[in-house]
């Protein structure tokens, strides 16, 4: 399917509202996106079925051109398919009329995607971690999702309420203002919307066109490198030598006495069994509620610091510089597991890759995932072979430099910057990328003996002076300074 390029002057950007439904409309959104859900299934299971048919049938031998043929996974295929077998199928036949047809299509378009990444994974044409066969959903862990693409969607003029296909006009519980003036005054044009309960209520988020006009940052000749951290959130170096540091809020942890308080009164209470049938309690869906509302302030309070981090720095900075740091590797530490996915750094590098192209076109660079921004001397350019976490301050043998080890990883950063533009500017395009300050980049450990080598064979013990030689520092080719 050919996918929708905005005009010139214009991007794709999304809306969202938090919704206040009524009882019959929230059972009417619940059915939409069990519809939806209903689909996909029905579209796995539609298509999954021809290849299990063929499987079975070549155990009997059966010629290839007389197995039964592979049935069609796209959109249009899947949707005619569908529109045939809902009329008589008893999975659909007595209720299908009560949902849009935009639910249906909801799911079949999500098979259809499925399928195809799943094709593509399995040829290596997709980048990434490989991906499976598609699977049915559960209706009990499936999120509750539906989107909208044709049919009355629009916010109404009242700036309260918007009107949606078979849902008819629903309320918004804040004021849709920002959306409606820009829909009143032509710079925008709503493409679809799309329903979803999350964190305890019903949000819609309009996808729109809107016209964006670039807008300067407020330094378009600096540029800022930014170290991220547990202790510390954010450390930032701007080109100009000013150090800033951004202390993490730790949502989670302030949280933490609330939310065992709450998961222990919900352990005292009759939960819901899906091995016998057993429905929760009323005391236990209520106490239930009270630990998820701990959940969501805890989301919502991460996400609102968040925003405004990044919208300060993309506002004022031309040039940003961030580590591709490992964050899947990093929650394998079983120690900082907790801190660190609450500190949301895949998060801040996603709203920075948005916000500095789409906002003021500014530049962003990742920095490498083995550059030794924390090992590497900010004065002198002396990089050191090890540098454990727990050391916080930074001694150069080189030059004698003492300094926090964030602030000097910041500075390195920024100093990365310069060296890929040029000037640090984000318009200078023309200079070549800065190479790596060393060649082992992945090798930072000193080499240990093996316990079962011996002398005089393949492999054996690591000579005394070459270890020496491992750990000391090694100075770097050229400098990367900020001044």
């Amino acid at each position: 399917m050919k996918r929708f390029q905005p005009r010139p002057g214009f991007v794709v950007q999304a809306f969202r509202f938090a919704l206040d439904p009524n009882a019959s409309q929230e059972a009417a959104l619940r059915s939409h996106c069990g519809a939806a859900r209903a689909a996909y299934n029905w579209a796995v299971g539609w298509v999954t079925a021809s290849w299990w048919q063929r499987r079975a049938e070549e155990t009997y031998q059966i010629p290839e051109d007389q197995l039964t043929e592979w049935r069609p996974w796209s959109l249009p295929s899947l949707r005619k398919a569908f529109n045939a077998a809902k009329q008589h199928d008893p999975r659909f036949a007595g209720w299908w009329e009560e949902n849009s047809k935009e639910a249906y299509s909801t799911g079949l378009a999500n098979a259809a995607a499925a399928f195809d990444s799943y094709s593509k994974s399995k040829q290596g044409k997709r980048r990434g971690k490989k991906v499976g066969m598609p699977r049915f959903k559960s209706k009990r862990k499936a999120r509750l999702s539906c989107r909208f693409t044709t049919g009355t969607i629009r916010v109404d003029a009242d700036g309260r309420h918007v009107t949606l296909p078979r849902l008819g006009r629903v309320r918004v519980h804040e004021p849709t203002a920002k959306l409606l003036d820009r829909v009143q005054a032509g710079t925008a044009r709503i493409l679809s919307a799309t329903v979803r309960h999350e964190r305890g209520r019903w949000f819609v988020a309009f996808q729109t066109e809107v016209k964006r006009d670039i807008t300067r940052v407020n330094r378009p000749d600096s540029a800022v490198g930014i170290d991220l951290g547990v202790h510390t959130l954010a450390v930032m170096a701007d080109s100009s030598g000013e150090m800033r540091t951004v202390p993490n809020p730790r949502h989670l942890d302030a949280a933490l006495s609330r939310l065992r308080r709450a998961s222990r009164t919900v352990s005292r209470r009759q939960g819901p069994d899906h091995r016998t049938g057993r429905k929760p309690s009323r005391r236990w869906e209520k106490a239930n509620a009270a630990r998820n509302k701990v959940h969501h302030r805890v989301a919502n309070l991460r996400a609102d610091a968040l925003h405004k981090l990044t919208t300060a720095v993309t506002d004022e900075y031309a040039t940003v510089v961030i580590e591709d740091l490992n964050v899947a590797g990093m929650l394998r530490n079983r120690r900082l597991a907790r801190r660190i996915a609450d500190a949301g750094f895949g998060e801040i590098r996603r709203q920075l890759a948005c916000k500095t192209r789409q906002r003021h076109a500014t530049r962003l660079i990742i920095a490498d995932r083995w550059y030794p921004s924390s090992k590497t001397c900010s004065g002198c350019g002396a990089v050191k072979a090890k540098l454990p976490l727990h050391i916080r301050t930074y001694h150069c043998d080189a030059c004698g430099l003492i300094i926090d080890r964030d602030d000097n990883a910041a500075r390195n950063l920024a100093a990365l910057a310069a060296a890929a533009t040029g000037t640090g500017v984000a318009g200078d395009q023309d200079t070549a990328t800065v190479s790596k300050p060393r060649g082992a980049d992945q090798k930072t450990r000193t080499t240990h003996p093996s316990r079962k080598a011996r002398a005089g064979r393949a492999g054996g013990a690591t000579l005394p002076h070459q270890r020496q030689t491992e750990t000391r520092d090694r100075p770097q080719a050229e400098a990367l300074t900020l001044w």
